[in-house]
């Protein structure tokens, strides 16, 4: 017997033999039967219930946004004015000490770059990989933020690309209040509306900095992305 056969031969002795307390599963029953036998799944109120968020109203979801994102580690702040968008924007250009910063063009885009006196990088101007991971931060603009899950939705026409949001350290993404929606069933919805048939190559919800808890269930940020992430609502 050769080493396949006798790997094959223990797999199958091994399948033959239950382990010690195990349990024998039912057999399994045709969907169709599952009625007659007084299967009781959920309904379609649950599963509506289930997605329901409750949110109807920006201060609804305002609130369900911000619950979200302190629970994944997200900064979210509201602001009122693009003055105080700058404001915000210079003061973690000075607290972290960045010394370049990316992004692309779009309005409220460039007039938080105004207020940073530091080179820029414009990823929708043509750039070296290695230019954009030698960034301190990236700005960008979104598509939605999904109150639901506490998610960013980002596209590759509005954020600048696929890598922009990925390879800098901090993500700073800033949106506009009416772009705050309640759950990714609406997030879905604009999509559809905004670029059907024509969808992005690049389309991503980006929930939380970038996290991994593969080793020792140990959570480390920053392992695939950016190990920050700041959301400014205008």
């Amino acid at each position: 017997m050769n080493p396949r056969e006798t790997i094959l031969s223990r797999i199958r002795e091994a399948l033959a033999s239950p382990r010690a307390g195990a349990t024998k599963s039912p057999p399994a029953q045709p969907i169709g039967s599952q009625a007659a036998a007084g299967f009781k799944g959920p309904t379609l109120a649950t599963a509506l219930s289930w997605r329901a968020t409750g949110a109807d109203g920006f201060k609804d979801r305002l609130e369900l946004f911000q619950k979200n994102a302190i629970e994944l580690r997200a900064d979210f702040h509201l602001i009122n004015s693009l003055d105080e968008l700058k404001t915000r924007v210079k003061r973690l250009k000075a607290s972290e000490g960045w010394n370049r910063v990316a992004s692309h063009g779009g309005e409220l885009t460039q007039a938080a770059c105004a207020a940073l006196d530091v080179p820029l990088l414009w990823t929708d101007r043509g750039y070296a990989a290695a230019d954009l991971e030698a960034c301190d931060a990236a700005i960008t603009e979104c598509d939605a933020l999904i109150a639901q899950t506490g998610s960013v939705l980002v596209t590759s026409r509005t954020a600048g690309g696929r890598a922009l949001s990925v390879l800098p350290p901090h993500h700073v993404v800033i949106a506009r209040r009416e772009q705050l929606l309640p759950d990714l069933t609406a997030a879905f919805e604009l999509l559809k509306t905004k670029f059907a048939p024509d969808y992005p190559g690049f389309i991503s919800l980006i929930t939380g900095p970038s996290r991994t808890g593969d080793i020792e269930r140990i959570l480390v940020l920053g392992a695939h992305g950016p190990k920050k992430l700041t959301i400014l609502c205008v």
